[in-house]
């Protein structure tokens, strides 16, 4: 009997291992410093369980941030460097779009396809600002699906970087950039190392207080550079397909 029980244990406890995490609170690390997000699971589930199968997977580790506009956005998610160009990361069936949390400063969201509500697959960005009125109505509105407590001087670090078009890198001149025979190495970029689940309990957004999406469009369209993604890497256009 003894045994018995003493199997049933480990058998329960593999099966715990084999699970998958729904959590709610990540650490996403990068090259520069890491950064704590709080998960919205319970309101925007099907886009927190998109991205924890990525997390799962590993697919985020050995990433670059391909994109960073100041005072805008910081995204990341889909590609890597394989020494001389951007490669994009396959990513997994479309995510129906939850926008029902507000573009505000401090958010994460996913990245889409333009025209395409619910095309959100492996990519995501920080917003660096305050961008619900453009964010929540531009393609259907962007799902956020987080929030940044703590690390968002990790971003406003990034940002701060020198920056070839929209790429942010460390220890990579602007004289550098404009050499078309001077190409970067993947140490020249962000980079995330890792994303590593910090507490798996559902409750954890319980304390936070999330801006409800916007339901009435501004008057004037402020839509202005939100869908273009293009990297100049060693004098060559890189063109990124994912749109946002």
């Amino acid at each position: 009997m003894k045994f018995l029980k003493r199997s049933l244990l480990v058998a329960a406890s593999l099966t715990a291992i084999a699970t998958p995490s729904y959590a709610t609170i990540v650490e996403i690390q990068t090259s520069q410093g890491n950064i704590e997000v709080n998960l919205f699971d319970k309101t925007t589930p099907k886009t927190v369980e998109n991205f924890l199968s990525y997390v799962n997977d590993d697919s985020y580790n050995t990433t670059v941030i391909h994109r960073s506009v100041r005072n805008f956005i910081v995204q990341g998610g889909g590609f890597t460097f394989d020494g001389a160009k951007l490669v994009e990361r396959e990513g997994k069936d479309p995510v129906v779009n939850e926008p029902i949390y507000s573009n505000v400063k401090g958010t994460i969201a996913m990245a889409k396809k333009g025209n395409d509500k619910n095309s959100a697959t492996n990519q995501w960005f920080f917003n660096m600002a305050d961008n619900s009125e453009n964010l929540d109505f531009q393609n259907g509105g962007f799902t956020v699906f987080g929030q940044v407590i703590s690390g968002f001087d990790v971003l406003e670090k990034i940002q701060a970087l020198n920056h070839c078009g929209s790429t942010p890198f460390v220890n990579y001149t602007a004289a550098q950039c404009a050499d078309s025979g001077s190409v970067p190495g993947f140490e020249n970029f962000i980079s995330i190392t890792n994303v590593d689940i910090k507490d798996a309990s559902p409750d954890t957004a319980a304390n936070l207080n999330p801006v409800k999406a916007k339901t009435t469009p501004p008057k004037s369209d402020s839509s202005g550079g939100a869908l273009g993604i293009i990297a100049l890497i060693g004098g060559a256009l890189v063109a990124l397909r994912r749109r946002r």
